[in-house]
């Protein structure tokens, strides 16, 4: 008999009768937990590889499988550590194998279809058809557990004030020890908000983006009339304004799109983007005129190629020229500096073509709330020799046009970002968004962080003392939260531990990474049907979703070829910046 039934049974009529015994979260293993009459409830088992009442016994092949599969974090050290080897394996055929397993592993972690949403704790045709709400990967905490976490921890969470202040709040700026810096952190933001686009007249459940992924929205809006009034209507291009002889979106009073700016900021300062929060920070607005001024080229380059066509098959072929682009830096500069792999990743869609994988994405809320990164942001803003506070930085898109893309591009590649692990790292000023964060995570009862660990195959902590080597932090989370199985998912996130000289704690990268593969992989361009020249435009356009790089995208777009990376410099040499795009 197994503990949550011995302990229902002990307690008898003194416990309430609706007690939900899903509440202990009885069912291992991916396991479905299904309760049955007043305080009775089964674990379904189904492809989870276990059997037996709460999914714990493995299947012959599972306890194989499990005997010879080395622990995460083994993986971890060898896929960071021995760079003779992986150089190696690099520059040979053992490259595309490695890729291609970690592809299927990672992906396989994420459901598809979707399972959840936040109104529905069980599978029904609602949480599959209706796109206004973000999926979730475990279903919220039944509403009648006694406990805000289930049946662990105390009976009232603390203040995520409290918590923003206490574990949260930056003392000293760490900066990331793999050298992430702040083109890295503009991208992360740039390319998430075009999926990340919580409904709040809907509710912290819904979204307004109903493409969940990959599809430019952030470059072309996210509804047809926003994409209509920024489209030229002439050669496929998208409109813009000339300063300085140079290429930048247009004004708001030219373009006018909903845009959010602040009363009082002068009109020539309005710029139209494809997001309308994207003025805020003029890293967003840099990569806003990067991307404008690539699909204004791609045109040229499309026209030149189809004199015939129209200005809608042009628009729609560059579009998805953009889409491809965007998700070949992603995959291969983006997440390998997230990674910190030695194995060289690679964007091949071809690689999944013989393996069961289905063309579409569903955005989760969880993936929204991980993506929370507020440590990498910098105590203040360094460019060409020049110190910029945040007063002076938060809508000030006329830093954009007063530095230009190179200086801009070259001075946010050469600042480091802070480290995300570890906690104690987030700047004063961003700490409301965290505890709105948490507030969110609780309205719509998120499970406990140990609970994702589990159902991303990793070990659950036993105690607050394994989750930190901070033993300050230890006994203050212990106080809080009475239990680590009660943990918040959130807070479980930014205050891990993080991996020796890297960025996050092992959850953050170990959960991530799959939703990321997952979204970038299983965008329509890159399955069997639209993988190929036609697509785009033939082989011209196809070699330039092939072939893209973050260097090309700046420096295509540019005077002079900035230093341009999502790292900084790792020495002299690759810092020096390049006159012309020669060598691209």
């Amino acid at each position: 008999m197994n503990q949550v039934n011995v302990v229902l049974m002990w307690l008898g009529p003194y416990c309430c009768l609706c007690l939900n015994p899903c509440c202990y979260y009885p069912c291992q293993n991916s396991g479905v937990c299904v309760r049955f009459g007043i305080n009775h409830y089964e674990c379904d088992c189904t492809s989870t590889g276990f059997y037996g009442e709460n999914c714990t016994v493995p299947e012959f092949w599972t306890r194989v499988g499990l005997m010879l599969k080395p622990s995460q974090s083994i993986i971890h050290f060898f896929l960071t550590h021995f760079q003779w080897f992986w150089h190696l394996v690099n520059n040979s055929f053992l490259r595309d194998i490695l890729m291609e397993a970690v592809l299927k592993v990672r992906t396989n972690l994420i459901p598809s279809p979707p399972t959840y949403n936040s109104k529905y704790g069980y599978l029904n045709w609602e949480s599959f058809y209706n796109l206004s709400y973000y999926t979730r990967i475990l279903p919220p905490i039944p509403e009648d557990c006694p406990l805000p976490m289930g049946t662990k921890g105390k009976a009232v969470l603390p203040d995520p004030k409290l918590l923003a202040e206490r574990f949260f709040k930056r003392t000293k700026f760490r900066p990331d020890p793999q050298g992430t810096n702040m083109m890295f952190v503009f991208m992360a933001h740039h390319f998430t908000h075009q999926f990340f686009k919580t409904d709040q007249k809907s509710g912290s459940s819904f979204t307004k983006a109903l493409g969940h992924g990959v599809e430019a929205g952030n470059i072309y809006g996210d509804n047809l009339a926003r994409q209509l009034q920024l489209r030229l209507h002439k050669d496929g291009k998208l409109k813009y304004q000339v300063v300085n002889g140079e290429m930048y979106p247009p004004t708001v009073s030219e373009v006018p799109v909903h845009m959010v700016y602040p009363e009082g900021m002068p009109l020539d300062q309005r710029l139209a983007i494809g997001q309308e929060t994207y003025g805020l920070l003029p890293g967003l607005t840099m990569y806003a005129t990067i991307w404008l001024r690539e699909h204004n080229r791609v045109c040229d380059i499309l026209k030149a190629e189809h004199p015939t066509w129209d200005d809608e098959q042009l628009f729609q072929t560059t579009r998805l020229i953009i889409i491809g682009e965007t998700i070949h830096i992603i995959l291969e500069e983006y997440l390998q500096q997230l990674s910190g792999y030695q194995l060289k990743l690679k964007f091949d869609p071809p690689m999944l073509f013989n393996t069961p994988f289905q063309y579409s994405n569903r955005i989760s809320l969880e993936f929204c709330h991980l993506y929370h990164w507020h440590p990498l942001m910098p105590d203040n803003f360094f460019i060409d020799g020049d110190e910029i506070q945040y007063p002076q930085f938060f809508y000030n898109t006329s830093l954009v046009m007063h530095y230009g893309m190179e200086k801009l591009v070259d001075a946010f590649s050469r600042q480091p970002a802070g480290q995300v692990g570890d906690g104690r790292n987030s700047h004063e000023g961003l700490l409301i968004v965290s505890e709105l964060v948490i507030n969110e995570s609780r309205a719509l009862r998120v499970q406990p962080f140990n609970e994702y660990r589990k159902k991303f195959d990793l070990k659950p902590y036993a105690s607050f003392f394994e989750f930190t080597d901070d033993l300050e932090m230890a006994k203050g989370l212990e106080e809080l939260y009475g239990n680590i199985d009660a943990l918040e998912f959130y807070p479980g996130l930014l205050l891990e531990k993080a991996r020796p000289g890297a960025m996050f704690g092992e959850s953050m990268v170990e959960i991530g990474v799959p939703f990321s593969l997952k979204g970038l992989l299983e965008n329509p361009i890159c399955s069997p049907e639209y993988w190929k020249p036609s697509t785009f435009g033939g082989e011209t356009g196809f070699n330039i979703v092939k072939t893209a790089t973050l260097k090309k995208l700046v420096c295509l777009n540019t005077k002079w070829c900035p230093y341009v990376a999502f790292h900084v410099p790792l020495n002299e040499e690759e810092a020096k910046p390049r006159e012309s795009s020669t060598e691209l």
